[in-house]
C-alpha cells in the first residue's frame, strides 16, 4: 500500500523551530525523489525542498535555502524537513510528496509527484 504520513507540524513563535517527518510506505525514500511543498491560503502551492538520497542531492527554494534542511533516514523510510528561523510567511499547510527518478526533481513543480500525503499545519505567529 503507497502511503506518505506527514507529522511535525504546529504553531511556533516567528525565529522559532520545527521538524516535519514524513514516513513513506510502498517507496523507499533512499531511491525515489521525496520533496515538501506548501500552499497557504489563496496563494498557490509550491516547492520547498527535495531530496534525492540515491544521488546525495538536496534541492531549496531560494526562500528557504539555509533555514530549511531536508534529509532522509533509509533506515526508518522517512524523510524530514528541519525548520529554522521560521517567518510569518512560512505558514501553510506543508505536503509530502514522492516521484520516481531524479528527473525533475529539483524543479519541485507538483505536476510530476504522483503520490502526495494528507499535509500538516505550520502556523508561525
Amino acid at each position: 500500500q503507497v502511503q506518505l504520513v506527514e507529522s511535525g507540524g504546529g504553531t511556533v513563535q516567528p525565529g522559532g523551530s520545527l521538524k516535519l517527518s514524513c514516513a513513506a510506505s510502498g517507496w523507499r525514500v533512499s531511491t525515489n525523489c521525496f520533496a515538501w511543498f506548501r500552499q497557504a491560503p489563496r496563494k498557490e502551492r509550491e516547492g520547498v525542498a527535495a531530496i534525492y538520497a540515491a544521488f546525495g542531492s538536496t534541492y531549496y527554494a531560494a526562500s528557504v535555502k539555509g533555514r530549511f534542511t531536508i534529509s532522509a533516514d533509509n533506515g526508518h523510510n522517512t524523510m524530514y524537513l528541519q525548520m529554522n528561523s521560521l517567518k510569518p510567511e512560512d505558514t501553510a499547510m506543508y505536503y509530502c510528496a514522492a516521484k520516481t527518478g531524479i528527473g525533475e526533481c529539483g524543479a519541485m513543480v507538483a505536476r510530476p509527484f504522483g503520490d502526495w500525503g494528507q499535509g500538516t499545519q505550520v502556523t508561525v505567529s
